[in-house]
C-alpha cells in the first residue's frame, strides 16, 4: 500500500514513497475536508485511490501484476510532485477472485469503508460492481473489455470502449492484423471460440462482425467452453473447428479466452496436425516461458495487443520500463500485459485529474474528462468522452517464436467500424 508522506527534500520524498507504506503523517481525521471541500477521498494533500483486480481465480489465472503497473504510475506521479500538490494515496487492489459477488463487495468496501475518490485499476472478467460505482459517482478506470465500460458517465476504458452497444464502433486491430499476417483476408476463413459466459458471448458477437467486415469468412463462432473450469478433453471442440470450413480446417483459429484454456486448446489443435494461424488476446507474458510445456503450447501464437509492444523503441516505453523497475524495488521483473493494464488505467486517471485543476471534485474531474484529449500515448491518441463509446482503435500483434516474442504486425491505429 502506497501512502503519501511529507518531507522537506523532494529526493527524500521519492525514496520514502517507494519504501514506506504507513506514514504517520497520513492519519488525518476521517472526513476532514481538504482544499477541494467535501469531495470524498480528497484532502489538502492527498487523493485516495484503490483498485479491483483478479489476483486469484479458480483456474489459477491471475492478473495480480495489474496492481504493480498502477503502483508504478502513481509512484512516478508522486515523485514528480503529485497532482497539483496532492500525493496519490494508492491503497492497492482488492482481489475479486473473478467472482461477481466479490467484485461488488470490493467496490462497496473501497467506497463506503475506504472512501476512495476513484477506482483505478479495475481489471477482471466480471464487473458486477459497475452499477454501484456509477451510482456513487466514482471515477473508475480499467481495460474496456466489458460492456460496463461502454456508456456509463463515470467509467472509463484506458483504450476506450471495446465492446460497444449498437451505435458504437468496433476496434479492427485484430482482424486487420491477422489479415496482414495471412497476406490478405479475402478467401480466408477464421474460427472464433470463447467461454460460455456473458463476456464470451459478447466477444463472439463483436469479433464475428469485425472479422467478417475485414473480409474473412467466419466458419465457426461459438461461446461453448465452460467458464468455470478448464476442460480436460478438447477433442470435441477441435473436431468441430477442424471441420467448420466446409469440412476443412479454417485458415486461422482465434481464441477469446484466458491462458489456461488457450494452452489446452492450442496443444490439442497442434496434436491434431493443425498448421493454420493461432491467435489470442491474452498470452503476452514472458513469465509463461518459464515452463517448457507452456512455451511449446504457445509457440507460434500471434497475440493481440492494444498498446505499444514492449519491444518498441518508443521513449514512452522506456519510461514505462523504468517505472516498473522502480515499483519493483529496483529489480528487473518480466513485463506482461497486466502491468500495462494497470499502468495505463492509472495514467488516464492521472492525466484527467491534472486537467481538472487544483479544486479537485468529482464534478471538476468529470468536466475535465468531457474535453480531454492527448496524443501519441502507449495506446495511441486518447479522447473523452469518445472513449466511453468507441475504442481508440490502435494495436499490434506479437508472435511467440522459439522462446521469444517478436512483433509480427507493428503498432498502428485502424479506422473503427460501426457496431450493428
Amino acid at each position: 500500500m502506497l501512502r503519501p508522506i511529507r518531507t522537506l527534500a523532494a529526493a527524500a520524498a521519492a525514496l520514502a514513497l517507494v519504501s514506506a507504506c504507513n506514514s504517520a503523517s497520513n492519519q488525518a481525521a476521517p472526513g476532514k475536508p481538504g482544499a477541494a471541500g467535501d469531495s470524498r477521498g480528497v484532502t489538502a494533500d492527498s487523493i485516495k485511490v484503490g483498485g479491483i483486480v483478479s489476483m486469484t481465480s479458480a483456474s489459477g489465472y491471475s492478473k495480480k501484476d495489474t496492481d504493480l503497473g498502477a503502483k508504478a504510475r502513481y509512484l512516478r506521479a508522486n515523485a514528480e510532485g503529485g497532482i497539483h500538490g496532492r500525493k496519490i494515496d494508492y491503497l492497492g487492489a482488492e482481489d475479486d477472485g473473478q467472482d461477481p459477488a466479490k467484485n461488488l463487495a470490493a467496490a462497496r468496501k473501497l467506497v463506503q469503508q475506504d472512501k476512495v475518490f476513484a477506482v483505478s485499476p479495475m481489471s477482471s472478467v466480471t464487473f458486477s460492481g459497475a452499477d454501484f460505482l456509477e451510482q456513487e459517482k466514482v471515477p473508475t478506470f480499467g481495460w474496456g473489455t466489458l460492456p460496463s465500460f461502454c456508456g456509463p458517465k463515470y467509467i472509463y476504458g484506458f483504450n476506450g470502449c471495446l465492446v460497444p452497444t449498437p451505435g458504437g464502433t468496433l476496434n479492427q486491430t485484430w482482424p486487420e492484423g491477422i489479415g496482414k499476417v495471412l497476406g490478405g483476408a479475402q478467401g480466408k476463413s477464421v474460427a472464433i471460440i470463447a467461454n460460455d459466459s456473458d463476456a464470451g458471448k459478447f466477444g463472439i458477437r463483436t469479433f464475428q462482425q469485425g472479422f467478417a467486415s475485414a473480409g474473412f469468412t467466419v466458419s465457426y463462432a461459438k461461446a461453448s467452453v465452460p467458464g468455470t473450469a478448464v476442460p480436460s478433453d478438447w477433442s470435441a471442440y477441435v473436431k468441430d473447428i477442424l471441420e467448420s470450413n466446409g469440412g476443412k480446417a479454417p485458415d486461422a483459429v482465434v481464441s477469446v479466452m484466458q491462458t489456461p484454456n488457450n494452452i489446452g486448446l492450442f496443444t490439442a489443435l497442434k496434436r491434431s496436425g493443425y498448421k493454420g494461424l493461432l491467435s489470442d488476446p491474452t498470452d503476452y507474458d514472458p513469465g509463461l516461458l518459464a515452463k517448457d510445456a507452456t512455451k511449446q503450447a504457445l509457440d507460434g501464437v500471434h497475440v493481440l495487443l492494444q498498446f505499444e509492444p514492449f519491444e518498441s523503441d518508443n521513449p514512452k516505453m522506456a519510461q514505462f520500463k523504468a517505472d516498473i523497475k522502480a515499483a519493483a524495488g529496483g529489480q528487473d521483473v518480466p513485463l506482461n500485459m497486466h502491468m500495462m493494464t494497470g499502468y495505463m488505467s492509472a495514467d488516464l486517471f492521472v492525466s484527467i485529474a491534472q486537467k481538472a485543476g487544483k479544486d479537485l471534485t468529482v464534478e471538476s474531474f468529470q468536466a475535465a474528462a468531457q474535453s480531454f484529449s492527448d496524443t501519441a500515448t502507449l495506446v495511441g491518441d486518447r479522447s473523452e468522452p469518445k472513449g466511453q463509446k468507441d475504442s481508440f482503435g490502435c494495436g499490434a500483434l506479437v508472435q511467440l517464436k522459439d522462446g521469444a516474442y517478436g512483433v509480427s504486425v507493428p503498432f498502428k491505429c485502424y479506422e473503427p467500424i460501426p457496431f450493428k
